[in-house]
């Protein structure tokens, strides 16, 4: 399917949008201005916004903590979330969840928290939810190779199949579960066909091809959507940082890495649209700049916002 100029225009400015974002998150990190730590992205804009720009707006997502990606693919608010980053009361949590933990319950994005896998069985309670519901409603819980060897995993897939849940598992396998690569354990394709081992569907695709991922996952929701259960989506694609901010890479080479940075997802869908005569380079370079002043003047807002105050910090703070 051949996309029309203002949808390519869109998915095009989300990708630089998410590049732009967590370039300034690493300039912002490495002046001080963020405390704790944080997780990039950046070469795997493809999979997020591929997968996310299928979904209706009814539809829901469950992120993990490689997330900046997935809150701007999911219409996020620049501005709340830049805040968010920045611990600043005006963010979308006050403050309080910082880059790991950006939620947007309006948005329809449910979040992620801190541990591997962890979003995994929460996503089958949503599903079970939303199938009570009888809206039609579909999540998209993504997840890293590294959490697909863990417990979570196996125990999630036996009882989504089970509850036949309108969940789409989506495996970002970016090659590293923190140092330690994929390959030596598994293959994308190998990882997907795990899926039939629990009873549906399960395909690897290539991660940094825009258009392959948005048709797999195409199919995938429907298919979710239509009643017919669980989905798993394997996107294989590759981050250009490290693990963390803490992360020295150490454990792979500067030629891997740059090997991976030919395959840019970015720089591939300009070059289909520029291909197909949807979008010329001129104009493509056009929605570069506006993205990166979108992320600037998010910024500017980001760092002109109040911080919290200690009279709140109890303030959702609950004990039983």
């Amino acid at each position: 399917m051949t996309l029309k100029k203002e949808e390519a225009t869109n998915l095009l400015l989300q990708m630089y949008e998410v590049r732009a974002f967590e370039e300034q998150a690493e300039k912002s990190y490495m002046a001080g201005k963020i405390h704790g730590t944080m997780h990039l992205s950046i070469g795997q804009e493809a999979s997020a916004v591929g997968s996310i720009s299928v979904l209706e707006p009814k539809d829901y997502i469950l992120g993990h903590h490689r997330g900046h990606g997935l809150c701007i693919a999911k219409g996020a608010d620049l501005n709340l979330m830049m805040s968010e980053f920045y611990g600043k009361e005006n963010g979308y949590c006050r403050g309080r969840g910082g880059s790991m933990h950006i939620a947007d319950m309006d948005g329809r994005n449910l979040g992620a928290n801190g541990v591997v896998g962890g979003g995994l069985p929460m996503a089958v309670g949503v599903g079970i939810g939303l199938k009570h519901k009888k809206n039609d409603e579909v999540l998209l819980c993504f997840f890293g190779d590294g959490a697909a060897s863990s417990g979570a995993f196996h125990e999630s897939m036996i009882l989504a199949h089970l509850f036949n849940v309108p969940v789409v598992f989506i495996c970002e396998n970016n090659q590293y579960a923190m140092s330690f690569p994929s390959e030596k354990w598994m293959t994308s394709d190998i990882l997907a066909q795990r899926a039939e081992l629990y009873g549906f569907p399960g395909v690897a695709v290539d991660g940094n091809d825009l258009i392959a991922v948005q048709d797999a996952a195409r199919v995938a929701v429907e298919h979710a959507r239509s009643g017919k259960g669980p989905y798993l989506l394997v996107n294989n694609t590759y981050r250009w940082r490290g693990h963390s901010k803490s992360d020295r890479n150490k454990y792979r080479s500067n030629e891997e890495i740059e090997e991976w940075k030919t395959k840019d997802p970015i720089l591939r869908f300009r070059k289909y649209l520029a291909e197909n005569k949807i979008l010329t380079d001129k104009q493509a370079d056009l929605v570069k700049d506006q993205a990166y002043a979108n992320i600037e003047s998010a910024r500017v807002f980001a760092e002109a916002s109040p911080e919290p105050t200690l009279d709140s910090i109890e303030e959702g703070v609950y004990a039983l």
